[in-house]
C-alpha cells in the first residue's frame, strides 16, 4: 500500500489539503490504481510483424476513386453565380 507520507507529497504537489480520513482513502485508491498497473504490465505483448505506427496498421479509410466527385464539384462551381478559378466567390466572414 502506498504511504501516507507519500500521498501526502502528491497531495502537496496538486496543491489538495486533505483530511485524515481523505488521506486513508487517497491511500486505498491509489494503491488500487497501482495494482492495477501491474497488472497491465503483466499481460502478454501483441506480437505483428509490422513496425509500432506504420500505416498498415492505422484506421486511415481506403483510397476511393475521386473521378465522379470531382465532376459533381465542376457542376456546383459552374453553376455558382461569382466564382475566381475553380473556387465559390463568397462574403468574407467574420
Amino acid at each position: 500500500m502506498i504511504s501516507k507520507e507519500e500521498v501526502e507529497k502528491i497531495a502537496k504537489l496538486a496543491r489538495l489539503e486533505l483530511t485524515g480520513d481523505e488521506i486513508t482513502k487517497m491511500q486505498k485508491d491509489m494503491s488500487a490504481i497501482l495494482d492495477y498497473f501491474d497488472l497491465l504490465k503483466k499481460a502478454p505483448k501483441l506480437k505483428t510483424d509490422r513496425p509500432r505506427g506504420s500505416i498498415e496498421n492505422s484506421a486511415l479509410r481506403a483510397d476511393e476513386a475521386i473521378g465522379q466527385k470531382r465532376e459533381t464539384v465542376q457542376k456546383i462551381i459552374a453553376a455558382s453565380p461569382n466564382k475566381q478559378d475553380d473556387y465559390i466567390k463568397v462574403k468574407a466572414v467574420f
